[in-house]
């Protein structure tokens, strides 16, 4: 008896959203992460932000202005939305849905505020936080930066400590202390989940119905019993 599996549909991707303090290296790790796997999308989000040099619009971020994103939050543009740092930052819907519902992964780089709708919104989503090994360690990448003030770092290092208390809510935490061993665990987490989606039995349609048909297997005979002819 075949048991029948679907072999004409699309399986749905998967959604990761990965958080963190800035200056833990967020950036650079789905960076590298897009390099070495290039069966993910990273988003690319909205923002009020004013672009920084060497930033590209469409690229680094869609950069618009506030009444741009007042206008998208009145429609329901957005999957999440948050203000950081006095900046608003949101998530196309429509974009992540086409992406998923073409089989791709998607991940999203929020903060703990956007990772709290995604939570609500889409439960079965995989949370990702990166730690920095200390907080010293933090303060001399953001000075390494070279982007912000003495004033900003500090501000930067004081909601870190907000950001950090909600790592309990991820389910995953990665220390980034050496780059290339939080990139293999990055990219650990991202296999195991491809391998345990419950979509896998759509992916994997085509060799499970061969498994479990048995239309065209010969049955063994028992030990003892002679071969049939």
């Amino acid at each position: 008896m075949s048991v029948p599996v679907a072999n004409d549909v699309t399986a749905p991707g998967s959604l990761f959203v990965l958080s963190a303090p800035s200056g833990a290296g967020k950036t650079s790790l789905v960076r590298a992460l897009l390099d070495a796997d290039p069966g993910i999308e990273v988003s690319i989000s909205h923002t009020t932000r004013p672009k920084r040099p060497k930033e590209v619009d469409g690229v680094n971020y869609h950069f618009v202005t506030p009444a741009t994103f007042a206008r998208m939050q009145a429609d329901d543009a957005f999957l999440e939305h948050a203000e950081v740092f006095g900046n608003l930052y949101g998530t196309s819907a429509v974009w992540v849905a086409q992406r998923l519902a073409a089989g791709g992964d998607v991940i999203l780089e929020i903060d703990w505020q956007g990772a709290a709708q995604i939570r609500e919104r889409m439960p079965e989503a995989v949370e990702i936080f990166i730690l920095p090994p200390s907080l010293m360690t933090l303060s001399q990448r953001l000075k390494e930066r070279g982007q912000d003030d003495q004033e900003v770092i500090d501000r930067r290092l004081k909601e870190a400590r907000l950001e950090m208390s909600h790592y309990p809510h991820y389910d995953y935490l990665i220390v980034n202390d050496d780059f290339a061993t939080a990139l293999a665990d990055l990219c650990a987490i991202v296999r195991a989940e491809r391998l345990r989606n419950a979509s896998q039995a759509v992916r994997l349609g085509p060799l499970i119905t061969s498994l479990l048909d048995s239309s065209g297997m010969q049955s063994t005979p028992a030990p003892g019993q002679p071969t049939p002819s």
